[in-house]
């Protein structure tokens, strides 16, 4: 999802999208995106750190 949000901030930026909404939903998509990256690096996942049992 980094793709995506570092799209939408570079447009909003360029002022090709007008509006607050491409800064919020870019930068939710870029932090999303690098938390995910992280989780991949280091092996763990939030959603089982929030106590749900996920087959493995």
């Amino acid at each position: 999802m980094e793709g995506p949000g570092w799209l939408l901030l570079v447009l909003r930026f360029v002022d090709l999208l007008s509006g607050d909404w491409p800064w919020f939903v870019g930068g939710a998509a870029v932090l999303g995106g690098t938390i995910l990256m992280l989780e991949g690096a280091f092996g763990w996942c939030v959603v089982r750190a929030a106590g749900l049992k996920t087959p493995i």
